[in-house]
C-alpha cells in the first residue's frame, strides 16, 4: 500500500513511539488517512494478533468494518453477543456499550486497542471508563492503547474526565496546511457573513453551549437561512465542478426549514438526522457521493465518520461555543477528489470569526470551569489577530444594503480586495469590526505579553530585594480577591518549569505538576481563592503597572519574585514560564482552591494528613 509522508514517518517511528508510550493519541487532520493508517499498523505491527477497534457510533461501526475487511477477519460485536472473544477472527469492532462480557473478555487478550474519534474518549464516563479501568487492571502490559482523532480536546470543566487522564501523550503527525501543500487536502475558501438579526446575547449558556431549543428558536426567527442560501446561490455557480453540499443544521425543526428554502432554488436535497434509519441513511449518503443528490441537510451525524471526498461546499448553520464541532465539520469537505481544487466554506453562524479558521486551530488536552465563555464575544478570533489599534490584521464588517432590505454583512480582511470593496457584493460600505464592535475594551494577550517582558526587568532593577524579599506571607495574607489574582500569576511565573516540552501532555504534566504546589502552598497557609466568573487580564497588567486595583505591598513582592527568576533564566525560557502561567493563574481563578480540592493531580485533604 502507498502510504502519504506523514502514515510513512508515523509507521517508521512507531517502535519507538510504543517503547516511549502506552497510551497515547495520533493526531492528524479530517482527511489525512486515519483509518488507513490504523489498518497499516495493525498489518505491520500484529498480523495475527487480537486486536479491538472501538468507537462511539453505529455509523462508524460500519466504515471501518469496509475499510479493515479488505485485509483482516474482521467481527462487527452484536448486543447479544457473549462466549469467549476472538474466536475465528482477528480484529473485534465495537462501541464502548457493546456485549461488556465479551467485551471485558477481549480487552485481557488484546494485543492492541485502537479508539476512533477519541475526543470521545470520557475518562469518567459509563462506556469508557469501565474500559479503561479493564485496560489498566487486564491488559497486557505491553499491549498499547492508541486514539485517532482530528481534535484532542473534551470540552468540559469536569476534571475527572479530561482526556490526558485517558491518554499519555499526542503524536501530531499532520497538520492541514502541510496536507493542503500535499495535494492531500484542498484549500478551504471562507465566505463567513454576520447575522444581525439573530440574537443569542439572551441565551443562557451555563449548560456550556447554546441549548438546542432556544438556539433553533433563534436562528428560524432570524434571516440566517436566507442567508445562506443568497451565499450557496452565488458559490454553487462559480465552481468549476457539479456542486456537492453538506448544510449542517442545529435540530431538525432548522433542517426541514433549510430543506425547503434549498428546494424551492431546483436544488435536490435531502434530510439525515441520528434517527435515519442507518440502511436509509447510507443510501441516502451514496446518492449525495455520486451527486444524484446535490445538498444533505444533517442534524448531528456527519460532523465525524463521514467521508465525501466530491463534498466541494459546506454550509454551518449551527452557532456553537465548541470549536470540536466546527473544525470537525468543516474538516469533512476538505478531502481531495478529481476536479476538486477548493472547499467554499459559508458561515452564517458567526464560527469562522469566533473560532478563526479550522486550519488555525488550536487544542489543549485540559480545560476548565466555563473555559467556554471566551466564545460568547461571536468576533473572538477576530479580536486575537489585532495588537492594537494600528497593528494586527484588520477585518471589515459590510454594511451595504441589498436590494432585499437585508445588509450585505460580509467579513473580509483589510487590504486584501481593490480598494477594499466588498468581494461579495463589491462596495465599500464597511466598518473596521475591532473598533466598531469595541473589541479593545480589555486588555488583550499580546499587550499583557509586551507589557510583562517590558517592565519586570525595569522595575526590579530599581528595587531593594532586602525590602521585598521576606514579605510574601503578608502580602498573601492581606491580598483582596484581585491581588490574589495577580499575586496566583506570579508564582505561578516562579514555579512552573521553562524548560521545552516535547508534547501536549508533557506541557500540561508540566503545568498541572505547578498548579498542584500553588495549590499545596495555599492550602498549608489556609489560603482560599473564591470561584469567578470571568478571568480579567488587566488585574494583572495593574500589579506591573502601579495602578489602581492591586495594593503596593501585593504588587511590589509580585514584580520582586517575578523579576528574580526572569533574571535567572534565558529570553526562550521565560517565554515558556510566562504562557504556562498564564494558563494555571486562568484554572485558578475560574476553579478556586480550598482545602476541599479533590483534583486528578492534588487532593487537598490527603495533602493535610501527610502533613506536609
Amino acid at each position: 500500500m502507498h502510504l502519504r509522508n506523514w502514515q510513512q514517518t508515523f509507521i517508521d517511528e512507531f517502535p519507538s513511539v510504543i517503547k516511549k508510550y502506552r497510551r497515547f493519541i495520533v493526531k492528524a487532520p479530517t482527511g489525512a488517512g486515519k483509518t488507513v493508517l490504523a489498518s497499516e499498523i495493525i498489518d505491520r505491527f500484529y498480523k495475527g494478533k487480537k486486536i479491538i477497534v472501538l468507537c462511539h457510533r453505529l455509523v462508524l461501526l460500519e466504515q471501518l468494518h469496509k475499510a479493515l475487511s479488505h485485509k483482516h477477519v474482521v467481527r462487527k460485536l452484536e448486543v447479544s453477543d457473549a462466549g469467549p472473544a476472538f474466536e475465528d477472527y482477528d480484529i473485534l469492532l465495537s462501541t464502548s456499550l457493546r456485549a461488556k462480557e465479551v467485551l471485558s473478555d477481549a480487552i485481557a487478550k488484546a494485543d492492541v486497542i485502537i479508539i476512533d474519534e477519541a475526543h470521545r474518549v470520557s475518562p469518567n464516563g459509563k462506556g469508557y471508563k469501565r474500559i479503561l479501568d479493564a485496560f489498566e487492571e487486564q491488559g497486557k502490559t505491553n499491549a498499547p492503547l492508541i486514539g485517532l482523532t482530528a481534535s484532542p480536546e473534551r470540552r468540559t470543566g469536569d476534571q475527572r474526565d479530561q482526556l490526558n487522564l485517558a491518554f499519555d501523550a499526542i503524536i501530531d503527525c499532520a497538520n492541514i496546511e502541510d496536507l493542503i501543500d500535499e495535494g492531500v487536502l484542498v484549500k478551504p475558501i471562507y465566505r463567513p457573513h454576520f447575522v444581525h438579526d439573530l440574537n443569542l446575547a439572551s441565551i443562557d449558556i451555563s449548560s456550556g453551549d447554546f441549548p438546542i431549543e432556544k438556539l433553533s428558536n433563534a436562528i428560524i426567527r432570524s434571516s440566517m437561512i436566507d442567508y445562506a442560501i443568497w451565499s450557496y446561490k452565488e458559490e454553487r455557480s462559480k465552481l468549476s465542478a457539479e456542486p456537492i453540499s453538506a448544510w449542517f443544521c442545529a435540530d431538525v425543526s432548522v433542517a426541514e426549514a433549510t430543506l425547503s428554502a434549498i428546494e424551492q432554488c431546483g436544488v435536490n436535497a435531502a434530510i439525515v438526522t441520528a434517527k435515519t434509519p442507518i440502511k436509509e441513511r447510507m443510501k441516502l449518503l451514496t446518492l449525495h457521493e455520486a451527486g444524484e443528490i446535490e445538498a444533505i441537510v444533517s442534524v448531528g451525524v456527519l460532523a465525524e465518520g463521514w467521508d465525501n471526498p466530491n463534498c466541494n461546499i459546506i454550509v454551518h448553520l449551527r452557532p456553537t461555543l465548541s470549536k470540536v464541532l466546527w473544525g470537525q465539520s468543516v474538516g469533512r469537505g476538505l478531502r481531495s477528489a478529481p476536479g476538486k481544487d477548493r472547499c467554499v466554506v459559508i458561515d452564517v453562524s458567526s464560527n469562522w470569526s469566533t473560532f478563526g479558521p479550522v486550519e488555525k486551530l488550536e487544542w489543549s488536552l485540559w480545560s476548565h470551569r466555563k473555559s467556554y465563555m471566551q466564545f460568547m464575544n461571536r468576533f473572538n478570533w477576530i479580536r486575537q489577530q489585532q495588537d492594537g489599534e494600528d497593528s494586527g490584521d484588520i477585518y471589515l464588517l459590510c454594511k451595504n444594503e441589498l436590494s432585499n432590505g437585508t445588509r450585505c454583512s460580509h467579513i473580509y480582511k483589510k487590504g486584501a480586495y481593490d480598494d477594499d470593496t466588498c468581494p461579495v457584493c463589491g462596495t465599500y460600505a464597511a466598518v473596521d469590526i475591532y473598533k466598531e464592535q469595541k473589541l479593545d475594551g480589555t486588555l488583550n494577550e499580546n499587550g499583557l505579553h509586551r507589557l510583562f517582558f517590558e517592565r519586570v526587568p525595569q522595575i526590579y532593577e530599581d528595587m531593594d530585594m532586602s525590602v521585598w524579599s521576606n514579605l510574601g506571607d503578608m502580602a498573601w495574607r492581606t491580598a483582596t480577591l484581585e491581588d490574589q489574582m495577580f499575586l496566583t500569576f506570579c508564582k505561578s511565573f516562579v514555579e512552573v518549569s521553562g524548560e521545552p516540552t516535547k508534547s501536549e501532555s508533557d506541557y500540561w504534566d508540566v503545568a498541572l505538576a505547578a498548579e498542584a504546589r500553588i495549590r499545596a502552598y495555599l492550602v498549608e497557609n489556609d489560603l482560599q481563592i473564591v470561584k469567578q466568573e470571568d478571568f480579567d487580564l488587566s488585574v494583572i497588567a495593574d500589579g506591573f503597572l502601579a495602578g489602581r486595583k492591586i495594593h503596593t505591598l501585593q504588587a511590589h513582592y509580585g514584580v520582586s519574585v517575578c523579576g528574580s527568576t526572569f533574571n535567572a533564566n534565558t529570553r526562550e525560557q521565560n517565554e515558556r514560564k510566562y504562557q504556562k502561567a498564564l494558563k494555571i493563574s486562568e484554572r485558578l481563578a475560574m476553579m478556586g482552591c480550598s482545602s476541599k480540592d479533590n483534583l486528578p493531580y492534588f487532593n487537598a485533604s490527603e495533602h493535610l494528613e501527610r502533613g506536609y
